[in-house]
């Protein structure tokens, strides 16, 4: 799909959680186990072996920091002894930008101080968590490991992989089991139960769980070797600088305004080639010096901003959950200091309505030092204190109480969707979960070796639009995969600010971080301009581009860059967005029809369907006011001058979007090196005309590979 017409912009916004359509159930400790289905709970209750006053117990601590509303340890408590064990692991934790890691941290020292106050302790060790837990369990005589389960793959090959390592111990009745656990926010009796609509699973007003007391845990063994807390400069040694450098670089629009390099080029145009150059090197010496060395802040005691960047809010449980009490109180003000500075970060963070919630709150939310169902408890406390006892059917009272539970509620939809996902995950591609920024996004992968490709979709579209091109590029001798990139399909739709530019730093770092090698990129409408973003800034990671009816223009002799304005989103835009979502919902097989104007049999309920659930995502709504603001003027000769003779234009010539002509006409005349495919089609040729598509795909790569 496009943003070049505004109709075809389909995915988006969700209606508001309904206040009073949320019953409350508190969990007893017994069944918080497996908060999200009956039958896990009882799964539970049959596997436990030295349970119920026998034997011992490892709980391997990831993104679960904390003791309260912990499932895990309260299944522990039942132990004659228990082991909680953290390792510092490089798959886990080079993810995290150095801000975070010294926000883990510091849960972590909370962690080990909490557990030391009930007798415990917290196991530190730093390697490959497969032969740590091995060599800890063997050690202990271990029975059970308890640990949190995950959906994103890297996590899940992980688990497997500390799994079979089990298989090589003996306890007491053979090889030690490992028990997994969740915290659901609702308390959804099966997975088989979730609508594939937040709109319909909305309204089966599934009750929400309280969290669950703090367990009493046995006291640990003295005699273990429980090891010491590093330091923010011994855990970036061993993560090594030159991995975090990539890392700290995690937000190109965001970088370019906080060092003041974005100021500087709006003042004074910059040729392209100029600009890459200032952008990697003004990401190189921010990053070493970010890890290198710490600039003295201000510490305000009790501050929630434990980190040396102080834009997160971190610590242990109860200094989140002191400064969730703070946000929550916004409109009261306050004489306090933390709170004054929390009140600080809350309005600058505050780039539109309730955003400020999950930039300040999100990391804590993800590595577990508080949990989601906590948040949504305080906050309900919070709006019924402020109304006497009683939740308005019209929404929340305060800013922060409705940031608090949208983020939260939020967060929780795409978890079950990304849970949801394995299931009936056994056709020849298989859809997994990559965290990016946080945030949880879908893709898809075909074939075993090979040359890689990566497919990006359009304006509204998802990794579902390239439904008969992976498999049939997998067959050719291929690795290929297809994203949905946040915002869209099944990805999550968090409440920041979209941009050209963070599109194109997605798909930069898919390729680095889960491809692992260049790409033949391909794309379609405003995916293809993602893509052209990908190869002028990052070329090292293209091998090659093909653009399909891509969005963008060709300017001849274009020369330099004129950068707007900061990023903002008006107040006709957000009034246009939702105005907008009604008419897209009603007329939405008609809309797409029109983009597939040789062959409308292929606009399926497949297609419609994914696209009206999408629709009603929470979160949605954002995406949609960003289509006003994305900017489209680096044309695309400009951004693909040095791949020469390694670009491809497919384009559909019946396209009710762009005049194809006109497009192809400049093409021609202005990238002689550019190879041209004209099809009998209309705006998404690879999803109306596949095999033909398809086809020429594999000749193209094969031929460059060759």
């Amino acid at each position: 799909m496009s943003l070049l017409l505004l109709p075809h912009c389909i995915s988006f916004l969700a209606p508001r959680p309904f206040p009073l359509s949320v019953k409350r159930r508190r969990s007893s400790s017994r069944t918080a186990v497996y908060a999200t289905a009956t039958e896990e709970r009882n799964n539970w209750k049959k596997k436990k072996r030295g349970g119920g006053g026998n034997g011992v117990a490892v709980v391997w601590f990831k993104h679960d920091l904390r003791i309260d509303d912990h499932p895990g340890l309260v299944a522990a408590s039942e132990f004659d002894a228990v082991v909680p064990l953290y390792v510092f692991d490089r798959r886990i934790l080079s993810r995290f930008s150095g801000e975070v890691l010294e926000v883990l941290l510091s849960a972590i020292e909370d962690l080990r101080r909490s557990l030391m106050d009930q007798g415990s302790n917290l196991m530190i060790r730093f390697g490959d968590a497969e032969n740590i837990v091995h060599k800890i369990m063997t050690e202990v005589k271990a029975s059970n490991l308890i640990v949190e389960e995950e959906v994103e793959y890297q996590l899940l090959e992980l688990i497997d992989s500390v799994r079979e390592t089990l298989d090589d111990i003996s306890c007491c009745e053979g090889s030690p089991d490992m028990l997994l656990w969740r915290t659901s926010l609702y308390d959804l009796k099966s997975l088989e139960d979730l609508p594939a609509s937040y709109y319909d699973f909305q309204k089966l007003q599934v009750p929400v769980s309280s969290p669950s007391i703090s367990p009493v845990l046995p006291q640990a063994p003295s005699e273990l070797d429980w090891g010491p807390l590093p330091s923010i400069d011994d855990l970036l040694r061993f993560l090594n600088v030159t991995r975090l450098e990539q890392l700290e670089a995690s937000n190109l629009f965001n970088d370019l305004v906080d060092t003041g390099l974005h100021q500087q080029l709006k003042e004074q145009s910059l040729p392209l080639a100029k600009l890459i150059r200032e952008l990697r090197m003004n990401f190189d010496n921010r990053n070493q010096s970010s890890l290198t060395r710490k600039t003295p802040r201000k510490k305000i005691p009790s501050s929630a901003f434990v980190a040396q960047g102080g834009n997160l809010v971190g610590g242990g449980t109860n200094s989140v959950l002191n400064a969730l009490a703070g946000y929550l109180r916004y409109l009261e003000g306050t004489g306090r200091d933390d709170w004054q500075e929390l009140h600080e970060k809350l309005r600058s963070a505050e780039t539109r309505s309730g955003a400020s919630f999950g930039a300040l709150f999100g990391p804590s939310l993800r590595l577990g030092i508080i949990s989601k169902r906590s948040v949504f408890d305080e906050a309900i406390k919070y709006e019924k204190d402020r109304n006497g006892g009683f939740l308005s059917p019209f929404g929340y009272s305060a800013i922060t109480v409705a940031g608090a539970i949208d983020t939260v509620s939020s967060m929780e939809w795409y978890y079950l969707l990304a849970l949801n996902s394995r299931r009936g995950n056994e056709g020849a591609h298989s859809i997994r979960i990559w965290r990016w920024n946080g945030h949880l996004i879908q893709y898809a992968v075909a074939g075993h070796e090979g040359p890689s490709i990566l497919l990006v979709h359009g304006f509204g579209a998802s990794l579902e639009h390239y439904r008969d091109n992976l498999d049939d590029l997998a067959e050719a001798g291929n690795k290929v995969w297809a994203i949905s990139l946040i915002g869209f399909g099944k990805s999550e739709k968090p409440n920041i600010l979209y941009t050209e530019l963070l599109w194109a730093e997605m798909i930069k770092d898919f390729v680095d971080e889960v491809v692992a090698e260049p790409v033949h990129l391909i794309g379609n409408s405003l995916g293809g301009y993602f893509a052209a973003i990908v190869a002028g800034l990052w070329p090292t990671l293209v091998k090659s581009v093909i653009l399909i009816n891509s969005a963008g223009n060709i300017v001849p002799e274009f020369s330099s860059i004129a950068f707007l304005k900061d990023r903002q989103i008006s107040g006709p835009a957000k009034f246009g967005a939702r105005l907008l979502l009604p008419f897209l919902r009603l007329s939405l097989k008609n809309i797409v029809a029109d983009c597939y104007p040789v062959k409308k049999e292929r606009v399926d309920e497949m297609i419609i369907n994914e696209m009206t659930r999408a629709s009603h995502d929470p979160g949605v709504v954002y995406v949609l006011e960003n289509i006003f603001s994305i900017n489209l003027s680096i044309p695309l000769n400009y951004l693909l001058e040095g791949l020469g003779e390694k670009v491809l234009i497919i384009q559909g010539m019946k396209d009710p979007i762009q005049d194809s002509k006109t497009m192809l006409a400049m093409l021609r005349k202005h990238c002689p090196g550019f190879s041209i495919r004209e099809l009998d089609a209309g705006h998404c040729p690879h999803d109306e005309r596949p095999e033909e598509v398809n086809s020429i795909i594999r000749q193209w790569v094969t031929s460059l590979e060759t």
